[in-house]
Formats: C-alpha cells, structure tokens, sequence
C-alpha cells in the first residue's frame, strides 16, 4: 500500500497547537490554533509508566507541566491531573496533560490534520513508536483502507528506533525522518526506514539541499518557522509544509 509523497492539503501547522498563544500540547493550545482557523497540527506523544499515550514534549516535568521527576515515573492519569497550563499564564491554571487517544480523537471529529511527533523518553523509542502507530493505525483504519491519504496522520520522529517500532506494527501509516541537520547518509537512513519525509530544522535548509530532497522524491517539511519572509523563501524552494509557532503572524492559507 503506498502513500503518496505529500498528498495532504496543509502547507503550515500550528507547533504544538497554539504556538506561543497558548500552552503548548494542550487541549487549550489546540482549540486557540482552531480559533485562528487552523486545521493542521504538530505535536508531541510519549508514554506513561503504565504504557499510555499521552501528548507532552519533555520526558521529565517542570517546565510545561507542574512537578517533579520523569513522565515514566507517573501514570497516565496521574499525569492528566496535573497543571500543564499555569506556566504559560495565570487564565490556563488547571489545563490537564491531555491523553493522546483523546486529543487525536477530537482531532479527528474536528477534521484537524495531524503530525504526530513521536517523543520516546529515554530508553523507550521502541515502546512508544509501537504503541503511537497502533493506535493511528486503527483510529485511522477506514481511511487507510479507502486511500484517503489526505486525512491520515504523518508519524514523525528523530529516533529511527521509534520509526522501525512503527513500521513494523503499521506500516501502512506514513512517516517521517526529523534531523536538525542532513548528514551525508540522510538519503539512506530516510530510505532503509520505508519514510515519505524528512523533516529538517529551517536553520540548516538551503536552496541546494531542498533540490537534494525534492529530487530524491520526498516530501520536506520545516520547522520552526516564525518569519514571514523565510517562509516564503522556503515556500519557493519547493518545501512542500513547515510548522510555526507565530500563528499570530503567519495564518494556515499562508503563500
């Protein structure tokens, strides 16, 4: 079953949801993202000790999410009770740590297109590429089976571990290779990983290496662009969609 190489019809992603508008990998950050007419996303999913999804950047807590110690030292629900929206300001008091199956589920009903970034903490790239994947795989299975490429999520990730993990246990659903530089070998390592995408930090993208990519017949996906002006630099070098935190600057039917 193959995928087209970008088949969906986003060009720009709110980062994390709500970019710096709201509290990031939030249900708070998703609908303000929504508000602003977003129906594209890029977030974040690692694992709980007990095995369940959850949608948080960091492996450990203090900085998005009130409290102390590792996100496997918790379990889910313990997780969802805690404060991951009084660091971003006093009016997010109270925003829960959201579930992964929940939050990709109003995704879904809300036709909001996502990139899920696998996020593994240490040590667990192949517990949570699996896991991530199932749980697409199946929230999506009538879609894949009818060829709706441009509703089905796009697994992302730097860990080629956690992108093996989801192959093997999805290989119907897309992914992408995220590197913050391309190294020689890109072009082999995106190819022994089965990858539609490679996704690269903008900082290190130039004209020569995106012809590199296009030519290679992938997809190029940036991040994080906040700037107009590069965007649309990027936009003309053949980059077919990138994320960005400035929502406030840069809309989702941005040319």
């Amino acid at each position: 079953m193959m995928v087209p190489v970008w088949s969906y019809p986003v060009r720009v992603l709110a980062h994390r949801g709500g970019g710096t508008l709201a509290p990031e990998n939030t249900m708070a950050g998703l609908r303000e993202g929504m508000r602003r007419g977003f129906r594209a996303i890029e977030y974040d999913i690692m694992l709980a000790r007990d095995g369940i999804a959850v949608v948080m950047h960091d492996p450990y807590l203090g900085r998005t999410v009130a409290g102390a110690g590792n996100v496997f030292d918790y379990d889910a629900l313990e997780l969802a009770a805690m404060d991951a929206g009084s660091w971003f300001a006093r009016a997010h008091d109270g925003e829960p740590v959201p579930l992964f199956v929940e939050f990709a589920g109003f995704c879904k009903a809300h036709g909001v297109w996502m990139n899920m970034e696998i996020k593994p903490a240490p040590g667990y790239d192949i517990e949570t590429g699996g896991a991530v994947a199932r749980i697409a795989a199946g929230m999506f299975a009538d879609e894949i089976a009818a060829g709706r490429w441009d509703v089905v999520p796009l697994l992302s990730s730097f860990s080629e571990l956690a992108l093996e993990a989801a192959r093997e246990v999805a290989p119907e659903v897309p992914r992408a290779l995220l590197m913050s530089e391309l190294p020689p070998d890109w072009e082999r390592r995106v190819q022994a990983l089965g990858a539609v995408a490679l996704h690269v930090n903008h900082r290190h993208l130039t004209r020569e290496l995106a012809l590199a990519v296009k030519g290679a017949g992938y997809a190029l996906f940036c991040y994080t662009v906040n700037e107009p002006a590069r965007a649309r630099e990027l936009l003309g070098w053949g980059v077919d969609a990138f994320c960005t935190d400035r929502i406030d600057l840069i809309g989702p039917d941005f040319i």
